[in-house]
């Protein structure tokens, strides 16, 4: 009742609690939300929030405001833990859900204007290189040893975050903390790929087993294969993506699509010294081109390779209404039960998977007819290669943000993702960041009714997904560039060639803006002259020259034995 109170409160004039009430508020969060689903014994609990409610009191009665993407890991902080830690500390936190391109838009301006936007903001760490290259956000690593010190929780245990070396600098420093993660991976109907009458039919008209796709040419048998096929009364298609001219439409590409393609370089946790957005770097870390002709692969015959396959699937194999729709929406279809299988799925939707809206997809004790997977490689990837994208949504204190309300922004970041409450949000949210929350016995438990996301997240396979690295040193600026040219390219405006020369002419153009200014020192980008196309194919490694044979052998795999290397 009293974080009801609270809650209330929060929405019309907001009444710090006395100490006795927060305690109690404490007592009722920890008995009915939390309710003994974490890693820490009650007793740890309450020297936990014990801490937190002594480190606020300077606090008390500040009203801060935070913003993230809108994913149901973050619904679940703003309705839930927002409002708790509010009654619990005494700093009322309006926790803001917007769309993740709004959420980028938010932080450039800030970046721009220097004025303060939001106290705290969850962007992903592929702003990584753009953090450490501009030093505008605090270092956390300083943070924690300077002026955040006397806010910094001694339970933190930065140790067992599994995403925090995608946070960390090239120097060492620690620029953001992890808060959610999510991969994409592949994923299918296991119920159809086990079928014995449909692999049957599959085997007489393709000549070798229906499995889990090991490369492209796989991928795309299967998805031609099951496209207007009628499956217990539904008509199905073989593929799902979305095409809408849209931020998220970048994401799908600079998510590493490039990369899964062959486009980069062999090294991981990205290509080295081109990386999955065909920028290529020398040995300082400094950007030195995007397009071919600068030794970069933006506009590579591989990266027109994984622009022409990704239209073709969407435009033949995937509903209609695909070609229309944006990360957010297209996320759930899979769930609605008619389609087979989908290269580029972003594990955040599997709370889409498990729910009632997704009776389509599960048995009726809840199981699922689904599975998740690796996913296959395209014709120019390479053993060695990056292998495949991971999300780490990430708490990022801005300097020009008071340290008072960053201090209290940071009480509220450690709180979300504190032992106390991890477990429990991450069985919201099914977006894993801490190692003690995925092996935590209730995930155990809950395993069979997760289609292979804890076997992924408990294998050590999981290392090998990251997100994009040090090489792109301003992503606001150079993400904004891939949905606007892809979308040319998608709706057929383009060429899938002219639509990327445009792209790596466009990110070269703010490379060389970059330069000019010197705001990123001995870190920002430095431009190879121009030596042209052939040049640089002709030397070893990425840009590479056009395959004769873009289509290989088709390559499946049982899906159970592929489990058992996860295992």
């Amino acid at each position: 009742m009293v974080l009801m109170a609270c809650s209330e409160s929060a929405e019309s004039n907001f009444v710090v609690l006395t100490e006795a009430e927060r305690r109690e508020a404490a007592a009722a969060f920890l008995d009915n939300e939390i309710g003994g689903q974490s890693v820490l014994t009650r007793e740890e609990q309450d020297t936990e929030i014990a801490w937190f409610m002594e480190a606020a009191k300077p606090f008390q009665g500040m009203e801060i405001s935070v913003v993230s993407e809108t994913i149901a890991t973050h619904e679940y902080e703003s309705k839930v833990l927002a409002p708790a830690f509010s009654a619990i500390t005494g700093i009322r936190v309006t926790h803001d859900l917007i769309g993740e391109g709004d959420v980028v838009e938010k932080l450039q301006t800030q970046m721009q204007s220097d004025e303060n936007i939001y106290d705290a903001y969850v962007n992903d760490s592929d702003l990584i290189g753009t953090h450490w290259r501009y030093q505008q956000v605090r270092n956390l690593t300083e943070w924690m040893a300077g002026d955040g010190a006397d806010v910094t929780s001694p339970t933190l245990d930065l140790a067992d975050f599994i995403g925090a070396d995608f946070t960390t600098g090239p120097d060492g420093k620690l620029y953001q903390l992890p808060d959610q993660q999510f991969a994409n991976l592949y994923w299918f109907r296991y119920d159809w790929f086990s079928d014995p009458d449909i692999k049957a039919d599959f085997r007489a008209e393709y000549g070798y087993d229906l499995g889990v796709p090991v490369n492209w040419s796989a991928y795309e048998d299967i998805a031609e294969f099951f496209t207007g096929r009628e499956i217990d009364g539904t008509t199905v298609y073989g593929s799902m993506d979305y095409g809408k001219k849209d931020p998220s439409l970048g994401w799908r590409f600079t998510d590493a699509w490039m990369s899964m393609a062959g486009m980069g370089s062999i090294g991981e946790p990205n290509g080295l010294p081109v990386d999955e957005w065909g920028i290529r770097v020398n040995e300082n870390s400094q950007p030195v081109g995007s397009c071919v002709a600068r030794g970069g692969a933006t506009n590579s015959p591989a990266a027109v390779y994984a622009l022409d396959k990704y239209s073709k699937w969407l435009n033949e194999y995937s509903p209609p209404s695909a070609a229309g729709m944006t990360f957010s929406e297209a996320g759930p279809v899979p769930a609605q039960g008619a389609i087979a299988q989908q290269i580029f799925w972003y594990t955040t939707f599997t709370a889409n998977m498990v729910g009632e809206e997704a009776s389509a997809v599960l048995y009726e004790d809840g199981t699922p007819r689904w599975r998740m997977a690796p996913s296959p490689h395209g014709a120019y990837w390479e053993e060695g290669m990056k292998v495949g994208y991971q999300d780490a949504g990430s708490w990022t204190l801005m300097k020009s943000t008071p340290t008072d309300r960053a201090k209290a922004a940071w009480l509220y970041a450690q709180f979300v993702t504190s032992k106390t409450v991890d477990v429990k949000k991450s069985h919201a949210g099914l977006t894993f960041i801490r190692e003690s929350t995925i092996q935590h016995e209730s995930f155990t438990e809950r395993a069979p009714k997760l289609g292979g996301l804890i076997e992924f997240y408990r294998s050590p396979a999981r290392t090998r997904w990251s997100p994009t690295g040090t090489n792109v040193p301003d992503y606001p600026r150079l993400a904004q560039l891939w949905w606007q040219n892809i979308g040319d390219a998608s709706s057929g405006t383009k060429t899938s060639k002219a639509a990327l020369d445009a792209l790596c002419e466009q990110q070269e153009r703010v490379l060389e803006r970059l330069e000019r200014a010197g705001l990123q020192g001995d870190l920002g980008p430095k431009l190879n002259e121009e030596r042209g196309d052939a040049y640089w194919l002709d030397q070893p490694g990425s840009p590479k020259v056009r395959l004769p044979d873009e289509d290989p052998e088709p390559v499946t795999i049982e899906y159970d034995r592929l489990l058992e290397t996860w295992r």
